[in-house]
């Protein structure tokens, strides 16, 4: 007796036409044609069954808060840091655990499984703090929430940052953080992310910093990032988000970096929606397009996701907490137009993120975590382009989210169709 059996699925992997067998919540079975009973099953209709979606980079703590106490007009990623330090004195730690806990429900039924959440720790009373490891409890039976201490204002440019961070780590936060190139000078940024491995190393933590997230091309705290992760050995615990001046750097620069990068097991973090909207914002034209250099990035061995950032905040005035949308920005953004580089966009938002998240039990092997989703589509190429229905999602085996497939009617010569949106290529269907 099966707690689930899903029949007839397409896997991300590669396998078409299986069957997953799920009891006490683990993967028990994969294969073709598993037969015996089960409390629920789904017919996956050679639908694409792909493992969850996952978030490395987000800011729970600001989430659905547009509008309080204004909206960002310039669009600016300074100004919205201005306007975040408005809303942080008038929210309360209610407001944060209310907004976290609708985004998380929302991002639960597009299929995300895990998040990694930034939480400000430039605020003497913690509130965001107290309220993100709340909801890391409250919502554990429907998706991972990983928080990482980050001094918004600076590390060493807020004069309690430090202080709060190392409270916020004492209470239970999983990541250290750090934005250098918001210190006020280039070497103090470099100061930051040194006292931040070293924190993080003395705690057995891993790293995740905004870094360079800038059109400056001098802005270079990545290759301190690097140069300290390999110095405290500290590799494939570290991850540099954003990195968007690399857009801006000279090519020979850039051709000393990258391997360093990759030589210390530092991961990187683009966040394509955020990086579009927020970049290049002092220039006329020609425009620089804010995304950092993933394909070279990826073409040297880094392990890239894809992180979706923002929702409704003093930053994106968008967004609904889906990770195709951000694969499918990331795909135009960096021209990554072959079947194979698109295939590999879906990877950004999965399997790649899940890495650097350090996620168990992630996947289809025997004895992994019965967490995946169905999509109204045929493969990973499709569900990008059509930034697919979510069929069902399901959780340690239980079925947490299901819906109808979408179907239109189409009139067409006096006649109607009933079209299916994930088989539009299929004119048979």
């Amino acid at each position: 007796m099966f707690d689930l059996i899903v029949k007839n699925a397409n896997l991300t992997d590669g396998r078409i036409g299986v069957d997953i067998a799920c009891n006490g919540g683990k993967i028990v079975a994969v294969e073709a044609n598993i037969t015996g009973e089960a409390r629920d099953t789904i017919d996956a209709e050679g639908y694409l069954v792909s493992p969850p979606f996952v978030d490395p980079h987000f800011h729970m703590d600001a989430t659905l808060s547009l509008g309080t106490p204004r909206t960002n007009v310039s669009g600016t990623l300074l100004e919205g840091i201005g306007l975040w330090g408005e809303l942080k004195p008038i929210q309360s730690v209610d407001d944060i655990i209310e907004r976290a806990l609708n985004y998380c429900d929302l991002a639960a039924a597009k299929g995300i499984g895990a998040i990694r959440s930034h939480v400000d720790t430039c605020d003497d009373e913690l509130k965001g703090v107290q309220a993100l490891l709340e909801v890391r409890e409250k919502v554990k039976d429907i998706l991972d929430l990983q928080l990482v201490a980050f001094p918004q204002d600076g590390l060493l440019r807020d004069p309690t940052a430090m202080e709060n961070t190392i409270r916020a780590l004492e209470m239970g936060v999983d990541v250290v953080g750090g934005i250098p190139h918001f210190e006020r000078t280039m070497s103090e940024g470099a100061k930051s992310v040194r006292l931040l491995c070293e924190i993080a190393e003395q705690r057995g933590l891993m790293v995740d910093m905004h870094c360079d997230e800038s059109d400056d091309p001098h802005s270079r705290h990545i290759e301190t990032l690097a140069y300290e992760a390999q110095r405290l050995g500290l590799q494939g615990r570290v991850a540099g988000s954003h990195l968007t001046s690399m857009h801006s750097m000279d090519n020979y620069y850039v051709s000393k970096l990258i391997p360093l990068i990759a030589e210390a097991g530092v991961h990187a973090i683009p966040n394509p929606l955020i990086n579009i909207m927020l970049q290049g914002r002092h220039d006329t034209y020609p425009k620089r397009r804010g995304q950092t250099r993933v394909r070279e990035l990826r073409d040297a061995g880094i392990t890239v996701g894809f992180g979706s950032d923002c929702m409704m905040d003093p930053w994106y005035s968008l967004g609904k907490a889906d990770m195709l949308d951000v694969a499918f920005m990331g795909l135009h953004v960096g021209q990554l137009s072959s079947r194979a580089d698109m295939d590999w966009c879906f990877d950004a938002v999965t399997v790649n993120s899940a890495k650097i998240m350090g996620l168990s039990g992630y996947g289809f092997a025997k004895g992994c975590d019965a967490n995946f989703i169905i999509l109204q589509a045929d493969d990973k190429i499709e569900a990008i382009r059509l930034r697919a229905h979510r069929l069902a999602v399901v959780r340690h085996g239980t079925i947490i989210s299901k819906a109808h497939p979408i179907t239109h009617t189409i009139l067409r010569r006096g006649s109607s169709r009933l079209i299916n949106e994930a088989r539009l290529e299929n004119p048979s269907v």
